[in-house]
């Protein structure tokens, strides 16, 4: 498990896209709002560098920032959103009706009760260690602001807040959100 350790490392989760349900790797745009969000977040606010999912609600105001700040950017697809399976585009009151024992059990213990077909939990968290360790050794020499997903900055938060898995669907992530990640690289 990675230590506590460098400040530098800012997690942005992506603005609007207009759509009610888990999107996972299904590679929307954003919405006129989900941009206007995300300039608002990030307007008075300064970092060094710039790391993002390869989605493009992410990507696509990544690539502008970095551009419009001078900034170095770099795509990183180990960011993107875990891939929810079957359950990828379904509303989640669809879900809460036709399926709600599995989302109870998904909620209270995303590790052990993926949604169907869904990308193995352990794959999703050792893809982003890795990234992140990467993340963490560009942190050394300035503030990275890392542009990502609501499943990604839930995993990331619990590991660092030494949290279970199911405290996942409590930590509030809302759009254009920025969070402050304490994270050491394993391999430094």
């Amino acid at each position: 498990m990675p230590e506590e350790g460098n400040g530098g490392i800012e997690l942005l989760r992506h603005g609007d896209t207009g759509r009610i349900s888990y999107r996972g790797q299904l590679d929307d745009a954003l919405s006129p709002l989900g941009w206007t969000q995300l300039r608002e977040a990030t307007a008075d606010r300064h970092w060094d560098c710039v790391v993002s999912s390869t989605l493009r609600r992410c990507s696509a105001f990544a690539t502008e920032f970095a551009a419009r700040r001078g900034l170095p950017l770099r795509l990183d697809a180990r960011l993107i959103e875990y891939h929810f399976g079957q359950w990828q585009g379904i509303p989640i009151a669809q879900l809460q009706r036709e399926s709600p024992e599995a989302l109870q059990r998904y909620w209270a213990d995303p590790e052990r009760c993926a949604p169907p077909a869904a990308e193995s939990f352990a794959v999703f968290r050792d893809r982003l260690f890795g990234a992140m360790d990467e993340i963490a050794i560009d942190a050394r020499c300035g503030r990275v602001l890392v542009v990502t997903h609501g499943a990604v900055i839930r995993l990331l938060r619990c590991v660092v807040e030494a949290r279970h898995f199911g405290d996942m669907a409590g930590i509030e992530v809302a759009h254009a959100s920025v969070h402050p990640l304490a994270w050491a690289a394993r391999s430094a």
